[in-house]
């Protein structure tokens, strides 16, 4: 196969959680622009809708916008019930959906722990497991977790006061190795990316006046010396979809700027 097909993923089809805006809007597009049909979810359809029609206009492949909550399970299975009627398989799964909460850490609420835990980590095995059949009844798939470079690291009050977060994905980290030795029998791959601060509605607050010293403080631990943007995830994206990676598995990728390294 010549270098360039080796990335081709024409005729695949993707769902992409959380793909109506932020990483998922930029792994979305990539997927798309790289040939494969694109399913994109989050719990609100006007997003949704609007990413979905940009692309179809742009890339010329077939989308389709469901909204539903992947904390929920009858809503995973209400997703997943549509996309049956409308491909014939999943060929890529990228659990991109999260949520983060701030809140000093000796005063952070429990209910607060738990949203976040049901959202970044349960809903993301709970689709995961009921892809990954469909996944091994076809014959096999790839799945790409997104994780966080904080899943690596503790992070400071001031810049990231998120203590769930960092727990949430170090979880999906140890999930994404554990499921690559577990599925690869049935020629499922599982992978991670691991972004550091990307220009996204989640970091959007770090980037307010108020903030002012807490993005200084963040772009001193980033060698690069800045966010990450869309063609910073893209490429990396439709990497670990393909061929190109194909005796990849198991592997959290970091697209962090050098944070995790300095």
């Amino acid at each position: 196969m010549k270098l360039m097909e080796l990335f081709r993923l024409d005729g695949k089809t993707a769902l992409i959680t959380g793909g109506g805006r932020g990483i998922g809007k930029f792994i979305a597009t990539g997927l798309a622009e790289a040939g494969a049909n694109i399913v994109i979810t989050s719990r609100k359809l006007a997003n949704l809708q609007k990413t979905a029609d940009e692309i179809a206009a742009s890339c010329g492949v077939k989308t389709l916008a469901m909204a539903g909550d992947i904390a929920k399970e009858e809503d995973i299975d209400a997703i997943l019930a549509a996309m049956k009627e409308r491909f014939p398989r999943i060929d890529i799964l990228v659990n991109n959906a999260g949520a983060t909460w701030g809140a000093p850490t000796l005063k952070f609420p429990l209910e607060r722990w738990d949203q976040l835990f049901n959202v970044n980590v349960r809903g993301v095995w709970i689709l995961t497991q009921k892809v990954g059949n469909m996944m091994k009844d076809a014959g096999g798939g790839t799945i790409i977790n997104i994780s966080s470079v904080m899943g690596f690291r503790g992070s400071e009050e001031m810049s990231h006061p998120a203590v769930a977060y960092n727990s949430t994905k170090a979880a999906i980290n140890i999930l994404t190795m554990n499921l690559a030795v577990k599925l690869a029998p049935h020629k499922i791959r599982v992978n991670a990316i691991a972004p550091g601060f990307f220009r996204t509605d989640m970091m959007a607050y770090i980037e307010k006046p108020e903030f002012e010293k807490a993005l200084e403080a963040t772009m001193d631990k980033i060698p690069l010396r800045r966010m990450g943007d869309i063609d910073d995830m893209k490429g990396v994206a439709v990497f670990l979809a393909s061929d190109a990676s194909a005796y990849m598995t198991g592997h959290i990728l970091l697209v962090d700027g050098g944070m995790l390294a300095k």
